[in-house]
């Protein structure tokens, strides 16, 4: 049973190309690759909240359901489902549009990864620092 759309969490922050250059020795996309398109998106959504400077401190329940391919386009979707004193806690997923070579019935996006990734906001110094939660991004 395929999930679809309907089952996405949060909001669009980061789009890619899953690219040749990215694939472990078995020609799937490499799970840091994927981690590391997680983070970053996650950054920038704590950067948005904070209005800070931001560290990752954790990645927490991480989930490899599916297997990514080349030419895959890669979207990382994420939700706040925290914020502490200085840290924030971001749900994100990952979706794929399938490339068109791959033959995929009737389905437009699937989920293929998971994961809780904790930011702390720090200063210019890389001191942590309380989160202003009155910011307006």
């Amino acid at each position: 049973m395929e999930e679809d759309i309907s089952g996405r969490k949060g909001r669009l922050i980061l789009r890619t190309l899953a690219m040749p250059a990215d694939t472990n020795p078995h020609g799937d996309i490499f799970g840091g690759w994927i981690m590391a398109q997680m983070d970053i998106a996650g950054g920038i959504l704590a950067r948005e909240i904070t209005c800070s400077r931001v560290v990752t401190v954790a990645a927490e329940s991480i989930a490899f359901i599916k297997p990514v391919h080349v030419g895959d386009v890669v979207g990382c979707y994420g939700e706040v489902v925290r914020i502490g004193t200085t840290s924030i806690t971001i749900d994100l997923e990952v979706w794929v549009k399938p490339a068109l070579d791959r033959p995929v019935a009737e389905i437009v996006e699937l989920r293929v990864t998971k994961a809780a990734f904790t930011y702390v906001a720090v200063d210019g110094e890389g001191k942590k620092q309380a989160i202003d939660k009155s910011c307006k991004s």
